[in-house]
């Protein structure tokens, strides 16, 4: 009897659910819980990771398994970031359980790590070589960090990665490994994602790691949607959060362009990037550009920038349909330069209106609302665009404080020259997950909402000297200038 109440219970969850199922991208507001005992539930989940290529080792009779590393990214050789789940068995009631999965995730370099929250790579941070009573290597900054973690069952520290519980992974178990409790024919098909020509093999929802997943993306994500980002330039947080958001709304099987602040006689350099090996040939033709060498760089033209064209050219590698286009036009001021942009970004959203499009842009330039305080009659690039296309959605860059990249006036008053350079940048927080959050309607600002990117690190131009081509070693000056010739690309 339970049986027959467990299959119907799963095909109307499989039938219903998945109808307003996109993929991956809502995030589940409730766990999934197996009318099954765990001891039956376990070995479908074993075979659920076997048959999805990652290799686990696991804790014999506790119901306990922990994944090998796996780079963001699908082995992008810039994305720095590894991930592994830990999968635990718990027992609900009797003849019930569930799975808690967590994402425990290491980064390399620590760019974006907090403060008092450093990831350990293989060093220990024991003072003078000192044991503690046990014998392990420990020091005061490890008892301060596993004091400080939050306690419960949403976070934990463990060896030298940071975890989070992850839904959507227990929710994508739950879809295939409960129809094969219920022996059901019609288990789910694996997500369809577009693909590229030249590509072998289709991805799956498995075979590219694309970080944790954005809250509440899933609402803002589909074929014809335009998303308007207004960033503060010149963090490492942003192009990630652009680089993860491509990932996973192309995962969940809708093709994706992204559009950046870019100048507009970049797009065939870019278009050649995106479509090639990414090798360090490839590399200087993209960066090849005075784009990349402005003498007062804003931000734009980060190093954080050049990672995120790679993770984007990675994906469209992998056989996913991400695409990207500039749209800037810097020769044209105030006004007219937003005239420009937005009918360029019109053009491409009219031309290609089966895609997603998330547009990336400085915080002025995404508004749609009527007038700034300098300038009463001022008309956005989004207020444009919300005219010429009808829905547009504008967010507006939410942050924990940290440092950006920032030019601005020179610090001694000379107005008709810029200073570029680290600065202090004051936010609010909010926590550490990416996040998507909207409005009833427009704010005072012509925002709908939000996209919250964490505590906010500066990311450097990727060309940190030099007028001439990358590695020239010409003398030219620069902000930055003493620090070498030094792509992004170079690890």
């Amino acid at each position: 009897m339970r049986s027959v109440i467990f299959a119907t219970w799963v095909l109307a969850f499989l039938t219903v659910g998945c109808a307003a199922h996109r993929g991956d991208l809502d995030y589940p507001d409730r766990e999934a819980v197996y009318d099954r005992p765990l001891e039956e539930v376990w070995p479908e989940v074993r075979g659920y990771f076997a048959r999805s290529n990652l290799p686990f080792r696991e804790d014999k009779g506790s119901m306990v398994l922990e994944t090998e590393w796996r780079q963001e990214f699908g082995a992008s050789k810039v994305s720095g970031f590894f991930h592994r789940y830990m999968v635990v068995g718990r027992r609900e009631a009797p003849g019930k359980g569930k799975l808690q999965i967590f994402r425990i995730t290491k980064n390399a370099n620590k760019a974006l790590s907090q403060p008092g929250k450093e990831i350990d790579w293989g060093v220990s941070r024991a003072l003078s070589g000192a044991a503690s009573p046990d014998g392990s290597m420990l020091s005061v900054e490890d008892d301060e960090d596993r004091l400080a973690f939050p306690r419960g069952e949403n976070g934990f520290y463990m060896e030298s990665g940071q975890g989070q519980r992850d839904l959507v992974m227990e929710w994508r178990v739950f879809r295939e490994v409960a129809p094969r409790l219920a022996k059901e024919e019609n288990a789910p098909k694996p997500v369809q994602v577009a693909r590229l020509a030249q590509t072998r093999a289709n991805p799956t929802q498995m075979s590219i790691e694309c970080g944790l997943p954005i809250i509440g993306l899933g609402k803002q994500v589909k074929p014809g949607a335009t998303m308007l980002l207004g960033e503060m330039h010149g963090t490492q947080e942003v192009p990630r959060f652009i680089a993860q958001l491509a990932c996973q709304a192309a995962v969940a099987g809708t093709p994706v362009t992204v559009g950046l602040e870019l100048p507009l006689e970049n797009q065939a350099r870019v278009d050649t990037f995106i479509d090639s090996a990414g090798a360090e040939e490839d590399w200087l033709k993209l960066m090849d550009a005075p784009f990349w060498r402005s003498p007062f760089p804003d931000g734009r033209g980060s190093e954080a920038v050049a990672k995120m064209l790679e993770q984007l050219r990675q994906l469209r590698s992998e056989g996913l349909d991400v695409d990207v286009f500039v749209f800037d036009h810097p020769k044209a001021n105030g006004q007219q330069r937003e005239d420009a942009m937005a009918s360029t970004v019109a053009l491409q959203v009219d031309n290609s209106s089966n895609r997603f499009h998330v547009v990336l842009s400085g915080n002025i330039h995404s508004r749609s609302r009527k007038g700034l305080p300098w300038d009463k009659n001022f008309r956005p690039m989004g207020l444009l665009l919300r005219e010429k296309l009808g829905k547009v959605t504008s967010l507006d860059m939410a942050y924990d404080s940290g440092t950006a990249w920032i030019c601005a006036v020179d610090s001694k008053g000379v107005k008709d020259r810029l200073d570029c350079g680290v600065r202090d940048a004051k936010g609010k927080d909010n926590g550490d997950r990416f996040f998507v959050h909207t409005w009833d309607g427009l704010n005072a600002d012509g925002y709908h909402g939000v996209f919250y990117v964490g505590p906010v690190n500066a990311s450097a131009p990727a060309v940190r000297y030099g007028e001439g081509p990358p590695g020239g070693n010409d003398n030219s000056s620069h902000p930055a200038s003493g620090q070498g010739s030094r792509l992004a690309f170079v690890e």
